[in-house]
Formats: structure tokens, C-alpha cells, sequence
């Protein structure tokens, strides 16, 4: 059943009041985020999931971002179930939103742009919960990526990319970069495409994450204030380990992907 994709209205009487009582949730919640990281992910970021049983700080990063999307009004939704320690999940990539969408169902650590490192509390926040940098553009950087990967991958850690290589805007699905996926070959281990959708009242809202020249501070401040939706995390179908096409893998991926985005029964 194909899903019907629009954008979010602009005109929204209830946003004001939304604002009224999510701002100071928000400020709980990023507090105890600063306590779980002081005192749980500091200590115990090493551990791995054995024999399909998650570890304690795996549950506690699940449940603090559970917790934040629900503030920002958005119920997250599994479909489909995750691939256990070790794989390397590869998702479409619409927003910030999207990487504690996937944490809401899947602890992971993920690759994301070096900038972010240098953001007041952001920063460290995400280098506590696992962070793998990458300074875009540079190959030494992208190497050095590669190999943390496969180290993290090969100790029993699971990592999350965005083979997109950047945020799309209105719903359009970019080139998947296969460089990415050659970390799971090296490591030998699964790859799980993810779809991350966005939906409200039965239609797909394509303009959830980035809008085109959106910044960060106004897409987070417009979804702070937006009305209720659900976020679905779609785990799909393993891609077949191919170690002779890396492009291949990244192509069916990507198609496995896009058909989620479309189709609720892909």
C-alpha cells in the first residue's frame, strides 16, 4: 500500500503552547542526559551485546533517546527487527533527528561530521555515547574512519552510517557511497539497510528532516513545536556480502531502502 508523501503546513495555532511545556522537559531531559554520560557511559561505553542480550548502557541510551523524540512529539515505531552485535546498519539520512531515531531501537555507534565534536555539550555527549568522527573531504580522515570501524565492528560493537554522505531534502533519496560499506567486509560482518520515515495521519512527511536552506537551529526549533507523528525505523533485509562489488551492495541498499520509504509493506 503506497503511502501518500506531503509536507507539514506552516500554519499551526498550537505550536506556541507546544513550546510552553516542551522547552523545560527539554532541559530535564538534557540533564539527565549529562548524568547518564557522567556516570553510566563514561565508564561502561565498552560494553557489547553477548549471545542477543543487550547490555545495560545499550538500554539506558535507547531509553534517553525513546524519552527525547517523544518530547519532541514523535513516537518512534520498529518495524522489522534488528540484525544483533556486530553489523553495520545503513540509513537514509534526513536530519539530526535521525540518529536518535535509530538509537530509540538500535544502540549503535555512528559516523557523523567532525564539526559536531566542537559543540558546546553536543559534543561531548556524543563522543560519550560512541561518536566516530569524520572531517569531510579528507581522505586521511576517511581512512582513519574506516579503520575505527572495522576495529569497533570487530570488538563487538555495532556502527550506523549514512552512505548518502550528507542530508537530503524533501524526501529525495541521494547516492549511497560505497567506500563506506567496505568496513563490514573487512570486518566480516552483516549488513542491515534501515528507512527512516516520517508519517501522520497516514501520509509520509517528506519535509520532517531538512527542508532545502534550512540550518540546524530552525529545523530543531520547528520540530520542537510541531504537531504529534509517528517515526518509523524500518529494519530490512540483510545485503548479501558481496566482496567483489561494494558498489552493488551499496545500489541494492539503497533500492531496499527507497521501496520502504514508498511502500508501508516493503
Amino acid at each position: 500500500m503506497n503511502i501518500e508523501a506531503v509536507s507539514t503546513p506552516d500554519r499551526d495555532l498550537l505550536r506556541p503552547l507546544r513550546y510552553v511545556w516542551r522547552v523545560p522537559l527539554l532541559l530535564l531531559h538534557v540533564v539527565l542526559g549529562i548524568l547518564l554520560c557522567g556516570f553510566i557511559l563514561t565508564w561502561n561505553r565498552h560494553r557489547v551485546m553477548k549471545n542477543g542480550r543487550e547490555p545495560f548502557t545499550h538500554r539506558m541510551i535507547r531509553a534517553w533517546s525513546t524519552g527525547l523524540m517523544r518530547i519532541f512529539g514523535l513516537r518512534s515505531v520498529r518495524v522489522g527487527q534488528p540484525l544483533q552485535d556486530s553489523a553495520l546498519f545503513v540509513a537514509n539520512h534526513t536530519s539530526w533527528i535521525d540518529i536518535e531515531l535509530l538509537h530509540s531501537q538500535r544502540a549503535a555507534c555512528f559516523v557523523a561530521k567532525a564539526e559536531i565534536a566542537s559543540w558546546p555539550l553536543v559534543g561531548w555527549l556524543a563522543a560519550s555515547g560512541g561518536t566516530i568522527f569524520h572531517r569531510r573531504g579528507s581522505n586521511h580522515s576517511l581512512a582513519a574512519v574506516m579503520q575505527v570501524m572495522v576495529d569497533r565492528l570487530r570488538a563487538g560493537r555495532s556502527v550506523a552510517v549514512f552512505p548518502e554522505g550528507g542530508t537530503g531534502h524533501d524526501g529525495v533519496l541521494k547516492v549511497f557511497h560505497a567506500r563506506i560499506f567496505q568496513a563490514a567486509l573487512d570486518a566480516e560482518v552483516p549488513v542491515q539497510p534501515v528507512a527512516l520515515r516520517f508519517v501522520r495521519d497516514g501520509k509520509r512527511q517528506i519535509d520532517a528532516g531538512f527542508r532545502l536552506d534550512e540550518n540546524f537551529l530552525q529545523n530543531f526549533l520547528r520540530l520542537l513545536g510541531g504537531a504529534p507523528m509517528d517515526a518509523e525505523v524500518h529494519f530490512l533485509e540483510p545485503v548479501p556480502v558481496n566482496p567483489e562489488g561494494r558498489r552493488r551492495m551499496a545500489d541494492l541498499a539503497r533500492e531496499r531502502i527507497a521501496a520502504a520509504l514508498e511502500d508501508r509493506s516493503a
